[in-house]
């Protein structure tokens, strides 16, 4: 008997583990389902007030009229995501780069980093309102609401990475002579990625309630706009698909951002490390062959 005929094969495990992927879907699928029965149920019967507790099958119809019959949302979800994305990139560039120089400079370090913990402990719904006076009304003030919400998570999660970088090979790289611009780019930054895309994470998510933040404020545009004119009207069953649009959009920026770190950090997970494995056998492959 060969040494194959006795090794079980990866396809079990695969089958396995798709097979486990699918009841656990169909659990929380399960238990979804339930929760708005019970939702539908509790409003028909008067357990639930209709005005603050709109029935399920009249949000779904508000989503028919917010999407496809009238189409107004579009816009709005629009404007929204717009200065979410430009909010995310402002902050996340400056809290990196921040971090970066912070981290590498501990002069600096002492005298910046209790600033930032301070701004970090204010309010944002407190700093607002002055941003708004020392900017105006428009994009530029909500922009600056966002990436003051966006910045502290990849600004903190930067510094711990520069600080805790592997003492053993910085003192092999400082032997080598190296210069302080390579031990960021070849060591520090390589080594800080898997914590600085757990920082993005949080801080695109963040970003969208920072536009909902400025929205609510200025009220002119965006998803939270629409919001409090739905409530403003008692149109609850709008208000709650708007609602439950954002609740939708910040599991999809959670889920997406989890698979760019998958690609940007692949070494951390085995799958990536896999993909990354074949990729390189593969291009070895076509340079032997072509030889």
């Amino acid at each position: 008997m060969a040494v194959q005929d006795i090794i079980p094969g990866p396809q079990p495990f695969a089958d396995s583990a798709r097979t486990l992927g699918r009841k656990r879907i169909m659990r929380h699928a399960g238990l979804f389902i339930t929760l708005v029965l019970l939702w539908e149920f509790g409003s028909r019967i008067g357990w639930l007030d209709p005005l603050f507790y709109p029935r399920p099958s009249n949000i779904m119809w508000s989503f028919w009229l917010i999407y496809v019959q009238n189409g107004n949302v579009w816009y709005h979800l629009y404007a929204t995501m717009s200065l979410v994305l430009m909010g995310w990139i402002g902050g996340s560039v400056l809290g990196i780069g921040l971090g970066a120089l912070v981290g590498f400079n501990p002069v600096l370090r002492r005298f910046l980093k209790p600033y930032v913990i301070v701004l970090e402990a204010t309010p944002r719904i407190a700093v607002a309102p002055l941003l708004i006076a020392a900017l105006g009304f428009g994009a530029s003030s909500k922009i600056a609401i966002i990436v003051l919400v966006c910045f502290f998570a990849p600004f903190i999660n930067t510094l711990s990475g520069v600080i805790n970088v592997d003492e053993e090979r910085l003192e092999l790289f400082r032997s080598l002579r190296a210069s302080k611009m390579q031990v960021l780019r070849k060591l520090v930054l390589p080594d800080a990625i898997p914590i600085i895309m757990a920082g993005e994470r949080l801080a695109l998510t963040a970003a969208l309630s920072g536009a909902l933040v400025a929205e609510f404020i200025q009220r002119d545009e965006g998803i939270g706009s629409l919001i409090l004119v739905y409530t403003r009207n008692l149109n609850m069953a709008s208000a709650f698909a708007c609602i439950f649009t954002l609740t939708i959009l910040g599991f999809l920026i959670f889920k997406g951002m989890e698979k760019i770190d998958h690609y940007v950090a692949f070494w951390k997970y085995e799958s990536g490390r896999e993909r990354v494995s074949v990729k390189r056998r593969s291009a070895m492959a076509q340079v032997g062959a072509s030889r």
